[in-house]
């Protein structure tokens, strides 16, 4: 699934259940409140570095986040010297998948913000919580959760929704013999008047206006190593965009 890195703004309201979203660069608000013990990670720079927001929609591709681009998404973070808090909203999952047959597990129930933690070692806050004068950035993670308990769709997708007109990239537009098989997704990116961008799985694409950055992730059939390198470059460019 395709990730999702945002600029945001002090003076933008929710534009859906999920986050404040994208709009002008520089933040810079009066005084800095402290980081939540349970919400804050640990901060690789000795120096304060961008305050980013990583959205969560519980564990696991099949029912919450794609573990793989969350880990990728906090490692890279940690490189860059950014301050982080973890979110995810306290609701119940739309259900649970048994993530060896791919199907539902029937009368299983999970919290989103208790699964959401697994990952986040226990760091993390309710959704509810999250303001967007309280920080620079917001990354959201794939993951079929994203569709399922964010009410939004594959990442990407939620900017498309939200922000008329915004380029985003889900990589290529056509199936290649398995190796981008949500080839429908671009057309659904249009569909909602948005503009879709081809890119390469280690590739990004930065909407400059709208202060977008989004890069292929798993909608791409590849070696975890592509993924990871192409995650990596879209923390870099919110890092980069953040500090200007």
């Amino acid at each position: 699934m395709a990730a999702l890195g945002v600029l945001v703004a002090p003076r933008l309201a929710a534009a859906s259940v999920l986050a404040p979203l994208p709009s002008r660069l520089r933040l810079l608000p009066p005084s800095r409140q402290a980081l939540s013990p349970r919400a804050a990670l640990h901060c690789s720079s000795p120096r304060p570095g961008a305050r980013v927001a990583v959205v969560l929609s519980g564990c696991g591709v099949y029912d919450g986040t794609e573990i793989h681009e969350a880990s990728a998404i906090l490692v890279h973070l940690s490189r860059g010297g950014a301050d982080v808090q973890i979110f995810a909203p306290d609701t119940s999952q739309m259900h649970v998948v048994d993530h060896t047959k791919g199907q539902p597990s029937e009368g299983d129930t999970r919290n989103v913000l208790t699964e959401s933690a697994r990952i986040a070692r226990g760091k993390i806050a309710d959704l509810a919580q999250l303001r967007a004068a309280d920080h620079d950035a917001a990354i959201f993670p794939g993951g079929f959760g994203a569709a399922k308990n964010l009410l939004c769709c594959i990442a990407p997708v939620l900017a498309a929704r939200v922000l008329h007109g915004v380029e985003v990239t889900v990589g290529h537009e056509q199936e290649e013999g398995g190796k981008w098989p949500y080839p429908g997704t671009a057309e659904a990116i249009r569909a909602l008047g948005a503009k879709h961008c081809v890119k390469d799985v280690t590739e990004v694409h930065v909407d400059q206006k709208n202060k977008v950055v989004t890069t292929p992730a798993f909608m791409c059939e590849t070696a975890l190593h592509h993924i990871h390198d192409g995650i990596g470059a879209m923390v870099r460019k919110v890092l980069e965009l953040a500090r200007k």
